[in-house]
């Protein structure tokens, strides 16, 4: 674990810094949203257009990397993130703020890309595993400590858009200054959505559903705090809450799912969910209700996305785990997009109740899919599993490949221990 922070220590804390600049311009927009008085509709295109941003990253960011390579993209994507920021309350039109989150998206989709290349060039293959899990601990870390900076000033004014910019601005330095050589680039060319689908149903169906549901919390939640009536500091506490559970959960559910049908795990981790958000619905204005119902979803919810990659790797040979990452990562994103929208448009209807129905509905019917799927046939014996890798959900396809090496690197660890303990 040290010699990953010796080696990544720059990397890591200007990604800590950028996480607190992304986590707090999400759930700042929707407070200040709700002061501008934007509808519920509009807060969703809002929000919906940092995942159409992030989607377009995610695919143009290798090639931009290539023909300019790391430092440049790095720094101009930066450059962009930060002028955005301040941009936001000069022009409190709904239309600017999407516009300004599709730009948003985008460049923070190209930055963990490049963020998460150089990570894995400074990491050997025997710290690669420790990397990647310092690297999502401490992009937690930012979303959650973002969440109490919001305390700080009015959301009216301009001095909570200046903080994250002047954080993502500062993020750059320690990276930029640092003497990490620029790492070589190279993407898996990805399997086609067809494949991947008649390999996986389930993975397929649960990640379309699963990124539906993160795109509620990360682009909605503080939407939903508003409409409410919460605090600015209720706000902040409910957001923080779902990004706690995930980080409390992820593990245990990681030992879990190598040891158990993967498919009966992700069938109750999902009813966790539901459950979770029919007490939010439940919870009529008690809010320490409403924390646990967050701290619930978000812990079962999150850690769904790495379930969801580990049980498609059971079907999936070694050479093609890295190659099926980027489509994983494009059904995931579809479901992100959609996600805001749809709740959105049920809070429009129903009321507030309608962003925990949202939730509890898409759960319930991966539950029932799950369930279907294990009808349909037999689980792989567990001995046979691919090793579970915890990722977040709100990382890139480069961050799911290295997940991926890591997962097929342990997979050929345990099978080469396995034949030298028969002979």
């Amino acid at each position: 674990m040290f010699q990953v922070l010796s080696s990544a220590w720059a990397l890591l804390l200007g990604m800590m810094l950028l996480q607190v600049g992304n986590g707090m311009q999400g759930t700042l927009l929707g407070v200040r949203g709700a002061l501008e008085g934007f509808s519920t509709f509009e807060m969703s295109l809002v929000m919906s257009a940092y995942f159409v941003g992030f989607l377009f990253g995610s695919r143009m960011a290798p090639e931009m990397i290539r023909r300019v390579g790391h430092v440049r993209v790095f720094a101009a994507l930066g450059s962009m993130i930060s002028a955005v920021l301040v941009l936001y309350p000069t022009i409190t039109e709904p239309w600017a703020w999407v516009v300004g989150r599709v730009l948003i998206g985008f460049c923070f989709s190209g930055v963990y890309v490049t963020a998460e290349s150089w990570l894995n060039n400074s990491a050997s293959n025997e710290t690669r595993g420790k990397a990647l899990s310092l690297y999502m601990i401490v992009q937690m870390v930012g979303i959650v400590s973002a969440q109490g900076i919001l305390v700080l000033a009015d959301p009216s004014g301009y001095v909570l858009f200046v903080i994250p910019s002047v954080l993502v601005s500062l993020a750059f330095a320690p990276i930029l200054l640092s003497v990490s050589p620029t790492p070589a680039f190279d993407t898996t060319k990805p399997l086609s959505l067809r494949q991947i689908m008649k390999i996986s149903p389930l993975g397929c169906v649960g990640m379309l559903l699963t990124g539906g549901v993160f795109a509620a919390q990360f682009g909605m939640a503080a939407v939903y705090g508003a409409e409410v009536g919460l605090s600015v500091g209720g706000i902040s506490a409910f957001v923080a809450a779902f990004y706690v559970g995930a980080v409390v959960a992820q593990y245990p559910l990681g030992w879990l799912s190598d040891r158990m049908d993967r498919r009966r795990l992700i069938a109750g981790v999902s009813l966790v969910t539901a459950l979770g958000a029919v007490l939010g619905m439940m919870a009529s204005g008690n809010f320490t209700l409403l924390l646990v119902a967050a701290f619930l979803v978000g812990g079962s919810s999150n850690p769904l996305y790495s379930l969801l990659i580990a049980y498609t790797n059971d079907f999936l040979e070694h050479d093609d785990m890295a190659a099926a990452a980027g489509g994983m990562v494009f059904i995931n994103g579809l479901g992100a997009i959609a996600g805001p929208l749809m709740v959105g448009w049920m809070m429009g209807v129903i009321g507030a109740e309608g962003y925990f129905l949202y939730i509890a509905v898409l759960m319930t019917a991966l539950v029932a899919y799950a369930l279907y799927r294990m009808t349909q046939r037999a689980a792989p014996a567990a001995a046979q599993t691919e090793s579970y890798t915890p990722v977040s959900p709100s990382a890139s396809p480069m961050a799911v490949e290295y997940a991926q090496e890591i997962a097929i690197e342990a997979a050929q660890g345990a099978g080469e221990g396995a034949r030298s303990d028969e002979s």
